[in-house]
């Protein structure tokens, strides 16, 4: 009968012993109470505490965790914008004790700091000003949470503005306004395009145009140069320049018409086209230059009696 006395003494000795073992995870401090009192505070690794004297009251996580809250306000030129606040905390491995006991909801707490603070600096700027300053938003969250958390064992690792979301029309417009001004900036592109087209062809034809003229008084001259070549050979066989030049006029003539004729598809007409047409022009030439000569010796012989 003792025996079987003696086997639940034992069995419950053994709970009891067992129970004043626990371990604490790493990254974690454990909250001792004796009786309802503060009794200390237990890091990582096996822990011994008095059984049914000691308890566990709570358990804090020592890595950095993260808070996301939403806000939305209104902007100085009154548009409504909802934006997104990450912050990442720890508990101070000093000030477990604040942390524990100081504060029951510290989630609620960074809330309505982080609610306070944006929506006394959103007020003040722009929705275009919000973008670009998100990062000066963030840096006044995290100087007011530092003074106001550093008390109850908090330490404000970072705050981000994630996200910033203006009402949907909003955006619709500032797409809208976007576009708008991208189109015109690709017209002002097109009409440089343009412009620089006109400017480049107009250069380049008043180039073709000048090297044109060149090509047509380089012609010129070597003409010139080759007929006074002819007129040279023609005279040392006994022809004067004037049967020359038109000698040379009908020869001219002739090779004119047989260019024409190598052309099939030439619409040109040349007059006058009779077959008496060469010998008229030479005999015209050779009659227009006699009358010249001899209006010039008369007028040479009338000045030389003046001047008897």
């Amino acid at each position: 009968m003792e025996q079987f006395v003696f086997i639940p003494i034992v069995f419950f000795g053994l709970i009891i012993l067992i129970s004043a073992f626990f371990i604490v995870k790493q990254q974690t401090a454990a909250v001792i109470e004796r009786f309802g009192k503060f009794q200390s505070i237990r890091h990582s690794g096996l822990q011994l505490k008095i059984p049914l004297v000691d308890r566990i009251a709570g358990k804090l996580s020592l890595k950095i965790q993260q808070l996301d809250v939403i806000i939305e306000t209104k902007t100085l030129d009154d548009v409504f914008v909802r934006l997104k606040v990450s912050v990442q905390y720890k508990v101070i491995r000093d000030k477990v004790y604040d942390a524990f006991y100081k504060l029951d909801y510290p989630h609620d707490q960074i809330t309505s700091y982080v609610f306070d603070v944006v929506r006394a600096e959103v007020p003040k700027m722009k929705l275009d000003d919000v973008f670009v300053k998100k990062d000066d938003i963030a840096l006044a969250v995290k100087a007011e949470l530092n003074d106001a958390m550093s008390d109850y064992g908090f330490d404000i690792i970072k705050t981000l503005v994630t996200d910033i979301d203006p009402d949907a029309q909003v955006k619709a417009a500032m797409n809208r306004i976007n576009a708008s001004e991208r189109e015109k900036i690709a017209a002002q592109f097109e009409g440089d395009a343009a412009r620089i087209l006109i400017v480049e062809k107009a250069k380049a034809e008043a180039e073709s145009k000048r090297l044109q003229g060149q090509g047509i008084a380089d012609q010129r001259r070597e003409i010139a140069r080759g007929l006074e070549e002819s007129v040279e050979v023609l005279n040392k066989v006994g022809i004067n320049s004037q049967e020359a030049s038109a000698l040379i006029v009908v020869t001219q003539h002739y090779d004119t018409l047989q260019a024409i004729g190598g052309e099939t598809n030439s619409n040109l007409i040349l007059l006058p086209n009779s077959p008496q047409a060469g010998s008229n022009m030479l005999n015209d030439m050779v009659a227009s230059f006699t009358a010249s000569n001899q209006i010039g010796e008369a007028m040479k012989n009338k000045n030389d009696k003046k001047e008897k």
